[in-house]
C-alpha cells in the first residue's frame, strides 16, 4: 500500500496555501535543474500535501521559463502521488463566463518551446496520453467543489499555447471553432510529465476572461484578468481544502493508468542504455529500472 500524498502546483496568483499544518519548507535537488521554487509541505487533516508556486513567489517566471522537468521530477522525490493544477485560463464558451471553473478532461498542446519529456537518446519510452488526467482523482475535486458549493463544470479540452502574449484574433476564433474550452500557457508540457512520473494528474481551471474572439471582451489586459482571478483563488483554496480533508489515505489505483503509466513504455534494451540519462531518471523511472534489472 501507498501512501497518498497530494501535490498542489499553483498557477497565476497562488503563490501560496492558507491553512497548512506542520508547515516546512524543503529544498529538493533534481538532477533536471532548479524548481520554480521550494517545495512547502504540511498537512490538513490527515493528507500530506505538497505546494509548488508554478512562477514562483512573485510570478518571476513566465510559462515559457519554467523547468517543468524539474518541477514534476522534485514532487517525485518528495512522493507526491496525485497532482491536482490549478490553472487561470480563458475561456472560447459562452457558459463559461470569467469566474467560472472548469475541470479538463484533455488537452492539446500548442507550446514550441519546452523540453516535453523526460526520455530520449538513450532511454526511449512512450506513454499513452489518451485520457491525461485521472478519472477518479477528477470525482474527488468535483465531490470537493459540489461540498463547497462552487459551480464547476466537468469535461472540456485545455489547449496550450506557448506565449506570454495573449491570442490574436485569428487564433482564438480558430480555437473556438475547433470546440475547445479554455486556453491557458502551463498545463503543457505538465500533464505529460506527471504522466511520465506515474503521477496522477488533474487541472482545475479558473477561467478568468473570454480570450479575445467575444464581440463584447474583445480585448484581454492583465488589470481584467487580475481582478477576476483574486476572487476565483479563495474558492480554489476552499476547494482544494475541502479535497485534502476527505482525500483517502492510500493511493488509489488509477482507472486511466496513471500509476503504472511506465509499464511497457521503455523501447531501449538495457545494454544500450545510456547511464547518465539512466541516473537522472532514478526517481521518476525507477520503479520500472529496478525491475528489469533484477
Amino acid at each position: 500500500m501507498t501512501k497518498a500524498i497530494l501535490g498542489i502546483i499553483g498557477g497565476s496568483g497562488v503563490y501560496d496555501l492558507p491553512g497548512l499544518e506542520d508547515l516546512h519548507e524543503v529544498a529538493i535537488t533534481s538532477p533536471w535543474g532548479e524548481t520554480s521554487d521550494v517545495l512547502r509541505k504540511g498537512r490538513i487533516g490527515h493528507t500530506e500535501i505538497v505546494f509548488l508556486p508554478r512562477h514562483g513567489r512573485g510570478h518571476r517566471l513566465s510559462p515559457s521559463d519554467i523547468n517543468y522537468r524539474a518541477n514534476i521530477d522534485a514532487m517525485k522525490r518528495a512522493g507526491v502521488t496525485d497532482i491536482v493544477s490549478l490553472s487561470a485560463c480563458g475561456s472560447f464558451r459562452e457558459e463559461l463566463s470569467p469566474g467560472s471553473f472548469v475541470l479538463v478532461d484533455q488537452y492539446v498542446d500548442r507550446t514550441h518551446r519546452r523540453e516535453s519529456s523526460f526520455f530520449g537518446k538513450g532511454c526511449v519510452a512512450h506513454v499513452s496520453m489518451a485520457h491525461p488526467v485521472g478519472s477518479r482523482l477528477c470525482d474527488h475535486i468535483a465531490a470537493a467543489a459540489a461540498k463547497e458549493q462552487v459551480p464547476l463544470t466537468r469535461g472540456g479540452t485545455y489547449v496550450t499555447m506557448e506565449g506570454p502574449q495573449f491570442s490574436s484574433l485569428a487564433e482564438s476564433l480558430s480555437y473556438k471553432a475547433a470546440g475547445y474550452a479554455v486556453i491557458g500557457m502551463t498545463a503543457m508540457p505538465e500533464a505529460k510529465l506527471a504522466r511520465e512520473a506515474e503521477i496522477t494528474y488533474a487541472t482545475l481551471a479558473m477561467v478568468t476572461d473570454f480570450d479575445c474572439w467575444h464581440p463584447d471582451h474583445d480585448v484581454v489586459d492583465v488589470a481584467s484578468v487580475i481582478e477576476v482571478m483574486h476572487r476565483n483563488i479563495e474558492k480554489a483554496k476552499r476547494i482544494v481544502a475541502r479535497l485534502a480533508h476527505d482525500f483517502p489515505s492510500a493511493r488509489e489505483d488509477c482507472p486511466v493508468g496513471s500509476h503504472k503509466a511506465l509499464d511497457h513504455a521503455i523501447m531501449t534494451a538495457p545494454s544500450a542504455r545510456d547511464p547518465h540519462l539512466l541516473a537522472k531518471l532514478d526517481a521518476v523511472a525507477g520503479r520500472v529500472l529496478k525491475a528489469g534489472a533484477q
